[in-house]
């Protein structure tokens, strides 16, 4: 799919306000209300808009520290353990990967001792070998779209 410019425009807008309403939106671009539909509509329907839920933060609900763990999984066990994951509350991610492990999860928990809790946890599910655990210290840089949606819609050779 091809996202030209006004694309971009809407989709600065979404992640910049996004509990601004569709006609505010149609206002502020200057386009009609119904071109807006439109083009969120098609945005949806190719996978560029995902959802429309707010953003949470794990700390702010208690959860502080943010650790990723890499899984290592006994050959032909990669989907259930996936689907044991998603059984484990403080796994808020997890994706297959290449290099040194099989999965990486991303994992928020109360306190050190608790993500030592949830590391047992899951090293003890059925199909996982050994597991290694990186602490974040500190978010340099949030997670973000818009300089990418920006460099996506801006036309070739800009």
């Amino acid at each position: 799919m091809t996202v030209d410019e006004l694309d971009t425009r809407i989709l600065r807008l979404l992640l910049e306000q996004p509990r601004t309403s569709v006609r505010e939106y149609a206002r502020v671009l200057g386009v009609a209300r119904g071109t807006l539909q439109a083009r969120l509509d098609r945005l949806e329907r190719d996978g560029v808009i995902t959802g429309t839920a707010p953003a949470l933060s794990p700390a702010a609900l208690g959860h502080p520290v943010l650790a990723f763990v890499h899984i290592e999984v006994t050959q032909g066990h990669l989907d259930d353990v996936g689907d044991a994951l998603a059984e484990v509350p403080e796994i808020i991610e997890a994706f297959s990967i290449t290099g040194g492990g099989d999965l990486l999860t991303r994992v928020v928990a109360r306190d050190n001792a608790h993500l030592e809790d949830v590391v047992q946890k899951l090293i003890s599910l059925p199909g996982v070998v050994r597991t290694r655990t990186e602490i974040a210290l500190r978010e340099r840089v949030p997670h973000r779209l818009l300089p990418l949606v920006e460099s996506i819609g801006r036309a070739p050779g800009v």
